[in-house]
């Protein structure tokens, strides 16, 4: 019996030392920020100062209209979407971008909790993701719909019915997406309110809502990663800045 039980232990042990390498390995695979989201992180202006706090980096604009809360897409560098949110901040939206653990939103879904409390001047808020960030973004706000006034979605659909909740929902994506799962995305339309806006980004592609190269599967894009992300910006303070 002794023997038997050191044989079990044995076996336990080396496949929780495999399962945590194994683990470990995956979330150490992950996109990097590339020297534009570098670039974008290292400078401060008058218009838009970087505030660091803990697990979360602050663009915060001068006068802020709005708030922003965004989670970024898995295996993804928080600090690949720097550009995005600066250009957003320049647009009066003070934005919070949330570093995840291991890279992964869905580990902290609720990593908003409490941070519209932070600058309690700014009384409207949106929430924001970016494919499986937006997924994550979707659940969190499904939950707290009645603390936010919009869901932004970047290549990104709900899987929870967000139909009945006061939620304004913007959907944006690119046309050469090769990512985002486009049956998922036609499925799970009908989560979303009737009114959400959709807009789809002519020759966009999946990654260059971030900063940190190609991805892979997806589509090969026909227009830069800052023309995305300025149109981006475009169809964002549309919806959210009054």
């Amino acid at each position: 019996m002794k023997k038997q039980t050191k044989i079990i232990l044995a076996v336990c042990l080396t496949f929780l030392l495999l399962l945590g390498v194994g683990g470990y390995a995956y979330v150490a695979d992950y996109y990097r920020a590339d020297e534009a989201a570098l670039a974008a992180m290292a400078y401060q202006t008058d218009e838009v100062q970087i505030k660091e706090d803990g697990n979360i980096t602050w663009f915060v604009p001068q006068e802020p209209i709005a708030g922003l809360i965004f989670y970024p897409g898995g295996k993804v560098e928080h600090t690949a979407y720097a550009p995005l949110l600066r250009a957003c901040a320049e647009q009066g939206l003070l934005c919070a971008l949330v570093r995840m653990p291991g890279n992964l939103a869905v580990l902290d879904a609720n990593a908003a909790d409490g941070l519209p409390e932070k600058y309690p001047e700014v009384t409207t808020w949106y929430i924001a993701g970016h494919s499986l960030g937006g997924a994550m973004a979707a659940y969190y706000a499904a939950a707290h719909s009645d603390d936010y006034n919009g869901l932004i979605l970047l290549a990104a659909y709900s899987t929870k019915d967000l139909t009945q909740t006061p939620l304004r929902v913007l959907s944006i994506y690119g046309s050469e997406d090769g990512v985002m799962d486009r049956e998922s995305y036609k499925k799970n339309w009908a989560n979303l309110p009737a009114d959400t806006t959709e807009v789809i980004l002519e020759s966009g592609c999946h990654a260059q809502f971030g900063s940190y190269g190609s991805q892979d599967g997806d589509g090969t894009p026909a227009i830069s990663g800052e023309e995305q992300i300025k149109q981006t910006v475009e169809a964002i303070a549309a919806f959210a800045v009054p």
